[in-house]
This record gives C-alpha cells, structure tokens and sequence, in this order.
C-alpha cells in the first residue's frame, strides 16, 4: 500500500479515504479481513495510534466492523458500500464543477463538455479544434 500523504489534510482522514476507495473498486471485498493496526502503521511508517484512530472513525461511520480475536472486516452491507461510492462521486463531482466555474464555464458549457466527452468515450477536453466552445 502506498499513499502520497498531503500535509492540507489529516493523515487519519487520508488513509480512511485510501480504505474506502480500496473498498468502492471491489480491492477490499464485503466481509474480507482489513490489515491490522501493527501492519498498516509499519507499511505506511506511521505511528499506529493514527491507524488505530482510522479504523474506529471507519467502525463508527459502518464502513469496517470489529469481530473480538479476529481483527476488522469490511462491512458486509452493499446498501453502506454504494453510499460511500455515492459520497466518494458527489466530492469528485464537486470539485470537477467547482474546477470548471473556476475557469469561466457556465453550467450548461459543463454539462456540453462532460456530454461530449462521455460520447466521445474520451477522458478529457471538449470544444473544437480551434478550442472554443460552439
């Protein structure tokens, strides 16, 4: 595992994101076993009071579950699992929109854009050849 920590955010926040992305892209299945607190805080050379306060902010939001002896599983509740996909889109969506009022589109420019785009089945861009919006 490997995470390019910002030093704007949190560390617990960064590796509670981590997790749940490994988790949204089916990486960390319902019900499988996550890395105990000893491992990840080796692997990721952080102090282990860090990953300990990761994983009882992600038992406290539904995302992980203790099982005494065992160690924490991801939930096994698909319901939670697309809420946090869900959540995980509307911030990646927000920042995109908030991105692109930033550079002078309107609403409707954005939404031509990203319908061009997902049409298109490319990743990027929009507008002509000559880079102006029709």
């Amino acid at each position: 595992m490997t995470i390019e920590f910002d030093n704007n955010l949190p560390i617990y926040l960064q590796i509670m994101n981590y997790i749940k992305l490994q988790i949204v892209t089916g990486k960390l299945g319902p019900g499988e076993k996550i890395p105990s607190v000893r491992e990840l805080a080796s692997e990721l050379k952080i102090n282990p009071n860090t990953i300990q306060r990761t994983f009882q902010e992600l038992e406290r939001e539904g995302v992980a579950e203790s099982r005494r002896g065992l160690g924490r599983f991801v939930t096994s509740e698909d319901e939670k699992i697309m809420s946090i996909k869900k959540e995980m889109a509307s911030d990646l969506l927000d920042r995109f929109i908030g991105g692109m009022r930033e550079l002078g589109f309107d609403n409707e420019n954005i939404v031509k854009i990203v319908t061009e785009s997902v049409e298109g089945g490319r990743s990027g861009g929009g507008g002509d050849a000559h880079g102006t919006l029709a």
